[in-house]
């Protein structure tokens, strides 16, 4: 069955395609690797490998050096005079989960951004690299950096980056879809740290390093600048945390996915103050399941049943003179395979009927890394899950195999049934392609707020990551508990409403007055706020556009501060009747 590739957006079995599983199973770390920090960098890398350890990056604007320490070297450091700590380096990873819509969701298509012009803004993009050669990519203003043992920037492994970019930029043309994005002008700047056909982890220090360069790149040309990452772990770093921040006072806004286990746990990058903590919805506008719900939540997005761009030929299983298209089961081997069709019914027990066969599996009852490892361990070529519910799905092994395995919707796995016994191919090659996949996580969901970020930020270059980030907090579309809650955040983002907000429809500030003094107490420093005229009986206070607490004696003291530009508000709880902005410097 032979389809163009934009038909095949039509027909739900094509949209199907698993995503690059956030699994967390190694921040117990054991592998050595740490970051330390040094108060005087000058002859940092020497002192590590003096110790005995091998040095793998220079942080320089954060002083700090990522390196492998043998306990020996651990200890000597530590007990450096001039080492001010050390810390795990704590691992990255990319967060999308299983199984397109977002663009009207989150009003990217409106009328009021039909001819932007996005060339004063730039998108670094920190992920698996960026497809360059796909034909709904390769038109855009596009550059990048290859990291050493991660291949090259303009190719994509795992397709995780690419799916990435397609939703903030895919070309507005006549093939594939369209991203927020999509009139070639926004500036991309792409960092590969993760790499292989799984994709799996990275390091802190190299997300930190990637970081760095990302603001090297766009300093000749003084864009504005939207980080974005669709990564994350479950441990914090202060060597991380002080590089945001850092980024974040000048002037960079940064974007995360908010992670996909579906419980209140905190993901970083994400959950840092200076950094926008993206959760997913579905095309019902619902929060997803899998969607971690917590207080450092800003804001959500499109991220279930997101049709966006991947470097893959269309997976498919072909028997008795029929094809079907479904999608990789992330982690199964991208390989094909010949054989007899077998109807191998739940695949929740091996059979020795399967050896040299390829098998159909239905979906329940066991896991899908259970029922692949069942088939392989019978002798099985490859295997096809079809799904137990109307449609398809996308899903993951959250491991490896060595035989190849991707999904079917229910009805095609029920017409192949019918064909048991037929010779088979299953086609699940790594070879690249003008794919579109659907894909599912808060990975996808992160795009959609840095592809709004960017479009708003074009059309009002004048205001400051601040100004933007309040912007797109004021006008979100609210969803689930009045105001702020631990699973929207302050709710959808939308491109149209934060443009109007920035271009002063808004209501005006309310009466009430605020005036922030400096205090510094020995060596700290403090933000003391005082404010009149709130009509309720508590006040929301911001600081850079998160709030940070409720008060409600008309004043409160805010720090201690690091060295940098901060600047407050205070609303009426659970309102936008707010101040005015107050900015002040340390």
């Amino acid at each position: 069955m032979t389809r163009s590739k934009f038909s095949r957006l039509l027909v739900p079995l094509a949209l199907l395609a698993a995503s690059v599983a956030g699994a967390q199973d190694g921040d117990a770390q054991s592998d050595g690797r740490y970051m330390v920090k040094f108060r005087d960098f000058r002859g940092a890398a020497q002192a590590v490998s003096a110790a005995g350890g091998q040095v793998v990056h220079e942080l320089g604007p954060q002083k700090a050096i990522a390196a492998y320490l043998p306990g020996q070297a651990l200890e000597g450091l530590r007990r450096n005079p001039n080492v001010e700590y050390v810390e795990v380096d704590p691992r990255r990873y990319p967060m999308a989960q299983t199984t397109p819509y977002g663009i009207g969701v989150v009003q990217a298509n409106d009328p009021a951004f039909a001819n932007t012009n996005a060339s004063n803004v730039s998108v670094c993009i920190i992920d698996s690299g960026y497809q360059l050669a796909h034909e709904d990519l390769q038109g855009n203003y596009v550059t990048g950096t290859t990291d050493s043992g991660t291949g090259n920037w303009s190719e994509d492994s795992c397709g995780h980056g690419s799916h990435v970019a397609g939703t903030v930029a895919a070309l507005n043309n006549t093939v594939g879809v369209v991203g927020v994005n999509g009139g070639g002008t926004l500036k991309l700047h792409i960092e590969k740290v993760f790499n292989g056909a799984d994709c799996r982890w990275s390091y802190s220090s190299t997300l930190v390093m990637a970081l760095n360069r990302c603001r090297d790149a766009v300093s000749q040309d003084k864009n504005k600048l939207v980080v974005s990452m669709s990564l994350g772990g479950p441990t914090a770093s202060t060597t991380e945390n002080s590089a945001f921040q850092g980024a974040y006072d000048n002037g960079v806004l940064s974007v995360a996915a908010a992670g996909n286990d579906g419980s209140t746990r905190k993901s970083y990058p994400a959950s840092y103050a200076s950094v926008i903590s993206v959760a997913a919805v579905d095309s019902a506008e619902a929060v997803a399941s899998f969607s971690q719900k917590n207080d450092a939540v800003e804001l959500a997005a499109p991220g279930v049943g997101v049709v966006s761009t991947t470097p893959f030929k269309p997976a498919s299983l072909s028997a008795g003179g029929s094809t079907w298209l479904g999608a990789n089961l992330d982690g199964s081997a991208r390989k094909d395979a010949t054989g007899a069709l077998v109807n191998g019914g739940l695949c929740d027990a091996t059979s020795t009927a399967w050896s040299g066969k390829v098998v159909l599996c239905q979906r329940g009852t066991n896991s899908f890394a259970d029922k692949i490892s069942k088939v392989q361990g019978s002798g099985g070529l490859g295997a096809a899950i079809y799904n137990n519910v109307s449609g398809g799905f996308a899903g993951t092994l959250n491991g490896t195999s060595t035989i190849p395995a991707i999904s079917l919707s229910q009805e095609d796995g029920t017409f192949a049934l019918s064909q048991a016994g037929q010779a088979a191919t299953l086609v699940n090659t790594t070879g690249t392609g003008n794919g579109y996949e659907s894909y599912d996580g808060t990975s996808m969901a992160t795009p959609h707020v840095s592809g709004v970020a960017a479009l708003v930020w074009s059309h009002h270059p004048t205001k400051t990551n601040a100004q933007l980030r309040d912007a797109l907090q004021q006008s979100a579309k609210d969803k689930g508990s009045a105001g702020k809650d631990n699973s929207y955040g302050y709710g959808i983002v939308q491109a149209k409403a934060a443009y109007d907000y920035l271009a002063g429809s808004s209501p005006p500030p309310a009466n009430i007055t605020l005036t922030v003094t400096k205090v510094t107490v020995g060596k700290k420093r403090y933000a003391d706020l005082r404010w009149s005229g709130a009509t309720g009986t508590s006040v929301d206070y911001f600081r850079n556009g998160t709030r940070v607490s409720t008060a409600n004696d008309g004043a409160q003291r805010d720090g201690p501060l690091a060295a940098g530009s901060y600047t407050y508000r205070v609303c009426n709880t659970g309102t936008t009747t707010c101040s005015s902005d107050v900015a002040v410097t340390f």
